[in-house]
């Protein structure tokens, strides 16, 4: 899988909107729907609520988006673009250590606009079995993007021996996406210090320790 999976294909979008103030109310709506599905999960958000966030009639939200699914399908698609346009290469570092520190962090940098969405992501798959489909096909996705982090750093001096890197990288990618979900409702010095802690597994998951860089 090369690409990113596309989780508005076949999906009966209304047209992109033209003029400055539907484009403004569009986005409003998504910026509404973002912090509700953070604050209550998704089936307690209506598109009442939304648009009531957003201060856009209910018949606006129509004009946009045909159903409360589809807005989160728009959501998540943005998401995993952001993704997408992420940059994982961990580049050259003197401490691989600290070369990943940084890379989660970028990472998670990202993340967190949308955790919102994937918090309500997690609750719809349970009773959509398209959603639930799209959920393995993304995770397949990031678990490739986790496994070529994993091999580029495997190439680089003072690695374990025999590491099983596929399944390596389906252990922190199940991780990472477990670590969003709860980052909603978490402080940021706690998220630094989860951050610093699967910082830690995967170093000494693919590298043998060595003194000089030892805290």
């Amino acid at each position: 899988m090369k690409g990113r999976p596309n989780l508005l294909f076949r999906e009966d979008l209304l047209p992109a909107p033209v003029q400055k103030r539907s484009r403004e109310k569009r986005e409003l709506l998504k910026t509404a729907a973002l912090a509700l599905f953070g604050e209550k999960g998704y089936e307690q958000t209506s598109i009442d609520d939304i648009a009531g966030r957003a201060q856009v009639a209910v018949g606006g939200f129509y004009q946009h988006f045909r159903s409360k699914r589809q807005l989160l399908l728009v959501l998540m698609d943005e998401f995993l673009e952001r993704l997408a346009s992420l940059n994982l290469t961990p580049g050259t570092f003197a401490d691989p250590r600290a070369g990943l520190r940084d890379l989660l962090a970028r990472a998670f940098a990202h993340d967190l606009h949308y955790v919102g969405a994937y918090r309500a992501w997690q609750e719809a798959m349970l009773s959509d079995a398209d959603l639930a489909r799209k959920n393995a096909a993304i995770h397949a996705w990031t678990t490739l993007r986790v496994l070529a982090v994993f091999e580029y750093l495997y190439k680089l001096p003072h690695t374990r021996p025999g590491v099983n890197l596929r399944a390596l990288a389906r252990s922190m990618d199940a991780f990472f996406w477990s670590l969003l979900a709860r980052a909603v409702h978490m402080p940021k010095p706690e998220l630094n210090q989860w951050i610093d802690s699967a910082t830690h597994l995967i170093y000494h998951g693919l590298f043998t320790d060595r003194p000089h860089l030892l805290p």
